[in-house]
Formats: C-alpha cells, sequence, structure tokens
C-alpha cells in the first residue's frame, strides 16, 4: 500500500510536503518525497493519494476504560452487564476510537481480561480497534477504589501475586489504585491514600522484575509522593489533591522530571464544563496546576479516561484542545498523542512515528494539525497495524 499526501509528518513539528509512505504487512517500509517512493512501489500496489491531505502517525489514547459506557454511571451499567454482552460493547467502542484516529490505546482497568481477550481478537484481524495495551485488573485494597473490577488486595504478598496473575494472562501494564477516586461512591476519597509503602514497593519490584511498567492512579499529594518513591513509570490524574485543596510540591515535581516519569493528567473531552462541575476558582486552580507541570518540562503525554462519566470513546482531539488552552504549541500536543504517549507505554520503537520499520498506524486527515488541531477530526482514513479502515466503512460494520 502506497500513501502520499500533501504534508507527512516526519518529526517533531516537521513535514515532508509531497511526501509518501510504503506500507507492507503491518509496518512502514519507506517514507520521503513521492516521485522517489512511488517509482520503487510497482505498480500493483494500492496507492491512495490524499495531496490536500496531512498524513500523521496514529494517534495514542494513553488512558481509558472500555469496560466502562461513559454514562452518568458506568459502574452500575458495568454491574448490569455479562461478560459476553460487555464484550460485544466494548468491541463497538473499539471501533470508535479507531473511527476518531486512534489507533492504540492503553486500558487501565478491566474486568475479568476482557481488554485482554479483545486485544486478541482485533490483532487477528476479527474485528476493527486499535492495539489495546491492557492492565488487567487494577490493584487496589478491600473496599478501595475500583474494587468492583475484583483486584482487592492485602499485604505485599496478595499484591505480587495480583501483579503475576494479571503479566501471565497478558497485561503489559500494571495498575495500581494509590489514592482514592470519584467513581468509586463507597470508597476512600480521591486524596485519600490507599496502599502502605511496602506494598507498593512490592507492586513496583515484581512488575519491574518482569520488565513491565507501572501506571498509578494518583490524585493525592501524599499518593503521588509514595509512587514516586515507589517507582512508578507514569502518574495517571496527578492532580496534587488534598482535604481542603491542592499542594503541589516543588521537591516531588522535581524528582518527576528528573526520573522521567510521564504524567498522564487524563482530561475529559469536556474539559471546559469543569467549572460549572467545579467552580470557577477550583477549576482555575486545576488547570493552573498542568500548566505548572508543563513548564517543568515533565514529560506530559494524552488520555481522557474515556468510559467514566461523560467521557466518550472519540473524544481525545477535543481532549487536546485543553493544553492549547494553556498555551502549548501543536507541535508539542501532537507529540503528546504520538511519540511522546509511544514512549511512555514502552512502545517507542514500534509505532508513534512515521519511520521505516515502525508498525504502520497512520492517520490522514484534512487541514493542517500543526496550524489548526481541529482539523485532526476531519479524518480521511486511518491505517492500524497495517490495515486500512475507513470511517464510513468503519460505521457500516457496527
Amino acid at each position: 500500500m502506497l500513501i502520499t499526501a500533501g504534508r507527512v509528518l516526519v518529526g517533531s513539528g516537521a513535514y515532508l510536503d509531497d511526501g509518501a509512505v510504503l506500507v507492507e504487512g503491518d509496518s512502514i517500509t519507506a517514507v520521503g518525497p513521492r516521485a522517489k517512493i512511488a517509482e520503487g512501489a510497482g505498480s500493483d500496489v494500492t496507492h491512495l493519494a490524499f495531496p490536500e491531505g496531512t498524513l500523521v502517525p496514529g494517534l495514542i489514547d494513553a488512558h481509558v476504560h472500555l469496560a466502562f459506557d461513559g454514562g452518568a454511571d458506568p459502574v452500575a451499567t458495568l454491574q448490569e452487564s455479562s461478560d459476553e454482552s460487555l464484550l460485544q460493547d466494548m468491541r463497538r467502542r473499539a471501533a470508535q476510537f479507531l473511527r476518531s484516529g486512534v489507533t492504540t490505546v492503553r486500558d487501565l482497568g478491566d474486568r475479568g481480561g476482557l481488554a485482554l481477550r479483545l486485544d486478541k481478537q482485533i490483532a487477528g484481524g476479527g474485528t476493527p480497534g486499535p492495539r489495546i495495551v491492557s492492565a488487567g485488573t487494577p490493584a487496589t485494597p478491600p473496599g478501595g477504589h475500583c474494587h468492583f473490577l475484583g483486584g482487592e488486595v492485602s499485604g505485599a504478598e496478595e499484591v505480587r501475586g495480583l501483579v503475576r496473575r494479571n503479566i501471565t494472562a497478558g497485561a503489559t501494564v500494571i495498575k495500581a489504585m494509590v489514592t482514592g477516586g470519584g467513581l468509586t461512591k463507597d470508597g476512600p476519597k480521591s486524596w485519600q491514600s490507599q496502599f502502605t509503602p511496602e506494598e507498593l514497593a512490592a507492586l513496583v519490584d515484581e512488575a519491574h522484575q518482569a520488565g513491565v511498567p507501572v501506571a498509578a492512579h494518583a490524585h493525592g499529594t501524599e499518593g503521588i509522593t509514595a509512587a514516586v518513591e515507589a517507582g512508578v513509570d507514569t502518574i495517571e490524574h496527578c492532580t496534587w489533591m488534598t482535604s481542603n485543596g491542592f499542594d503541589l510540591r516543588q521537591d516531588v515535581l522535581k524528582r518527576i522530571v528528573d526520573g522521567g516519569i510521564a504524567i498522564c493528567p487524563a482530561v475529559s473531552p469536556h474539559w471546559q464544563m469543569l467549572p460549572r462541575f467545579f467552580g470557577e476558582e477550583r477549576a482555575a486552580a486545576m488547570f493552573d496546576l498542568v500548566r505548572q507541570m508543563a513548564e517543568a518540562d515533565v514529560r506530559l503525554i494524552a488520555g481522557t479516561d474515556a468510559g467514566v462519566q461523560r467521557a466518550g470513546f472519540d473524544g481525545l482531539v477535543p481532549a487536546l484542545s485543553f493544553y492549547a488552552h494553556l498555551g502549548l504549541p501543536n507541535s508539542k500536543i501532537l507529540d503528546m498523542a504520538t511519540a511522546e504517549a509511544a514512549d511512555a507505554l514502552g512502545l517507542g520503537e514500534a509505532t508513534g512515528q512515521i519511520v521505516p520499520g515502525f508498525r504502520a498506524d497512520l492517520l490522514v486527515v484534512d487541514g493542517d494539525p500543526l496550524v489548526d488541531l481541529t482539523a485532526l477530526k476531519t479524518v480521511r482514513t486511518v491505517v492500524a497495524s497495517g490495515r486500512r479502515h475507513d470511517p464510513r466503512e468503519t460505521i457500516a460494520q457496527q
């Protein structure tokens, strides 16, 4: 398959004009000027031409929950669903991601290994969807945040056992609910820590021994500090909450930067509504915390928390507008949803860039996203692991 476009993103903020990408199987085999690549492609290769379009890497949503429905009460809907009906719903959600240009997602909270099952079906070509980097069942203490997903553990040995079970099942990231969260109405508050230092250390050690990264759900400042001390690889949310406000600790922030820990704020696609729910002053403070992290050169990656309340499965591009609101350049924002996210997910040598030898995860849009991010909404075609998906055809399959 030969894809030619008016612009091909070949580096951070760098276009190759009138470029081409040659795809064989699931991989990119050549990138360069259209005339040169077309000449070596052969006459029998399928040619997709987008002379006014822009070819960028497939987008990555680094924080999703395919098991939740994004409705008013996703937990209740989950608990009312059988595994088979839930898996069918998850297939539809995966297809939504693909239609919106997302070719990789990191699922950070699952029930019964369903996201792992779905990833195998997608990889086998049986259903359309992005590659799924799955955490399996997240670790939480008895009655802790998302306990209903089945990952309740107490003590270092139980923690290690859950990590081993997840990895044996195929998980390629381990999720730790280091603090409470709003989705669990009967659990600890978002700022409250849930694990002892010994339990967190055991979780990280067990995962790292197997070469698997750890993602820490952490809203509270104490929990963020504990996650950093334990050596986690990414921190989700990272809202620096306390019982009476916010407290961004500069010493902890420096350790995050120096340690290369990636932060996924998991911004809602409807972030503009936050002042209505939290109040203007509190929402402004939350926005400013992300701005401070960006100014400190924290490795920020893009994610939406898709599946929780009001967060659907096609909202990555609207969520990216939050970072434009903070003043980040479009080139940096696009990196957060491609190369930077891939690197944080352990896929930096496989996807997130248009480079020969990388997986053919590609997105063609109208317009120029380096000038206007909303151009990412005008999807012309999506290629995931070398398979082309026309958005209209994907819709017809549902």
